[in-house]
């Protein structure tokens, strides 16, 4: 029983082994894929991430401090120029102007008396019976007086302008998005002014704030067009088109990225400050031009996969297709223009309907035909060819 299993598994082994060596000998199959040259339309992209922004938003603050004592605008609230939204509370500032119109009256008075005072003393001096020194001194608390009423002039305007500053008004029409602040909360402007609302101008012309790459910020100009969509709305794709690129660039984690603005129209006021928009700015596009694969430009009979009534027709050209003719394979010189790595567009030398070569099959596996190209050195070859060589 032993010998008999063992006798099978030799006859397997030597079956399979004439199999492979029998079937290494069968001519493999060479042919070559045509495509038409065919008019269509080529476009490059950069594509991005962004923030959806008004376009004209203004925060809104006071320049004095105290207690908020009403709010009369909340979020979403609709404003026009001038609407009071707010006011502080005005103890204070009303008692700092009653102080200072105070003491403009009486610094008023004085300058009264010092100005009857040096006329008196003028007359005195012009008769000869006070001295120079007198009459001087008379002088200058007159003048004295003269500053101390303008001081006070300016601090009574001061005093004025800090309680207007205590009613907050909306400095454009448009919509509060942010409010920062509650009644009863106490703000303080000493250093930095304090932010109460933040108030968008117009949500029906938005604008995205798109980061991109130094490697792509090249090919970014004003005026191309741009498609984006927003998580919130994924089945929705919105149009807009570059406004400015923006010089300053941005570093972070050793990435560089620039600043692009693209307009966003927002009749239907479905974009909202603040979504993040995955943005795509087609740099380049023309539309209903002659094109080729690319990989026809890049396409070279290799010698070696020719049978022996094929034959070769070169041209001299920086860009060329190629044809086969009966048994020739022809070069054309093509002139070209943009391409998008998949297509190219031809601007001379080609026609729409023409057939080109894009590439050899063999045995029904691509192979990248070229004399330069990346062949296989282990690929088999036509066995016509080997014929042919061995009887050289």
């Amino acid at each position: 029983m032993k010998k008999k299993i063992i006798g099978l598994v030799v006859v397997a082994i030597v079956a399979i082994t004439l199999f492979l060596t029998l079937g290494g000998d069968k001519e493999p199959e060479v042919s070559y894929v045509t495509v038409p040259v065919e008019v269509g339309d080529i476009r490059t992209s950069v594509t991005a991430t962004g923030t959806i922004e008004a376009v004209t938003s203004v925060t809104v603050g006071t320049q004095v401090s105290g207690i908020v004592s009403h709010l009369y605008v909340d979020y979403n609230s609709i404003v026009k120029k001038g609407q009071v939204i707010a006011e502080l509370d005005k103890t204070n500032l009303m008692s700092e102007l009653a102080s200072a119109r105070a003491n403009l009256s009486s610094q008023q008075s004085n300058l009264a008396y010092q100005k009857a005072n040096f006329n008196r003393q003028r007359q005195l001096y012009d008769k000869g019976l006070i001295s120079a020194d007198d009459f001087e001194k008379a002088r200058l608390s007159y003048q004295q007086a003269e500053q101390q009423v303008l001081t006070s002039t300016q601090n009574v305007k001061k005093a004025e302008t800090n309680l207007g500053y205590a009613t907050i008004t909306a400095p454009i029409d448009g919509i509060v998005i942010s409010k920062s602040v509650e009644e009863g909360q106490t703000v303080a402007a000493s250093f930095n002014t304090p932010e109460l609302f933040k108030i968008a101008q117009d949500l029906t012309n938005m604008r995205v704030i798109a980061n991109i790459d130094e490697a792509d910020i090249g090919e970014v100009k004003e005026g191309e067009r741009v498609t984006f969509t927003v998580d919130a709305f994924p089945d929705d794709t919105f149009s807009g088109t570059v406004t400015q690129v923006r010089l300053e660039a941005t570093t972070e984690s050793n990435v560089v990225t620039y600043e692009v603005v693209i307009s966003a129209p927002n009749s239907d006021l479905k974009l909202k400050p603040g979504l993040t928009a995955n943005v795509t700015i087609f740099t380049k596009e023309k539309n209903n031009i002659v094109t080729v694969p690319t990989k026809a430009l890049k396409f070279t009979p290799n010698e070696k996969m020719l049978t022996e009534d094929q034959t070769i027709k070169d041209c001299k050209g920086e860009h060329k297709v190629w044809v086969l003719e009966e048994n020739t394979f022809r070069a054309i010189p093509v002139q070209v223009g943009i391409t998008n790595g998949m297509l190219t567009e031809i601007t001379g030398g080609l026609k729409p309907g023409q057939k080109i070569i894009t590439e050899f099959k063999m045995s029904g596996e691509e192979v990248v035909g070229g004399q330069n190209g990346n062949n296989n050195p282990f690929m088999p070859r036509p066995r016509n060819r080997q014929q042919q060589q061995q009887k050289k």
